[in-house]
């Protein structure tokens, strides 16, 4: 079983900085490709990031490429989002999910966490 756990959400300025993380319960992890998602009020649940089980690929949405990074630590089981140059558009629950392989649809994850909130202010 893979759970993950997202942390690191909070209200930030617009131009600040978050990191956030997701912890993945399993002796699994590494084999798991890992997306971001997020879903603003009202919105549909959108990709944000995605990266394979090695690190060595990574892909993003065209609203957060080159502000946003993923990365991951296979020896820690979790995997980040550095967010710089954040704007108000930005803000909505972010989403960790996991699968096998690398893939940009919401519907192809089969495990996903609860959530964190990002607030960013004007």
């Amino acid at each position: 079983q893979v759970q993950p756990v997202e942390s690191g959400g909070g209200l930030v300025q617009a131009g600040g900085s978050l990191r956030l993380s997701c912890a993945v319960s399993g002796r699994t992890f590494s084999s798991y490709a890992m997306g971001w998602f997020r879903q603003a009020p009202g919105k549909e649940r959108e990709f944000v990031a995605t990266i394979d089980w090695s690190g060595g690929t990574t892909l993003y949405a065209d609203s957060v490429k080159g502000r946003f990074t993923i990365s991951r630590d296979n020896t820690k089981n979790t995997v980040y989002l550095q967010m710089n140059s954040l704007k108000p558009e930005d803000t909505a629950v972010y989403y960790c999910a996991a699968r096998i392989t690398i893939a940009l649809r919401a519907l192809d994850y089969e495990y996903w966490g609860q959530g964190t909130h990002v607030t960013v202010s004007s």
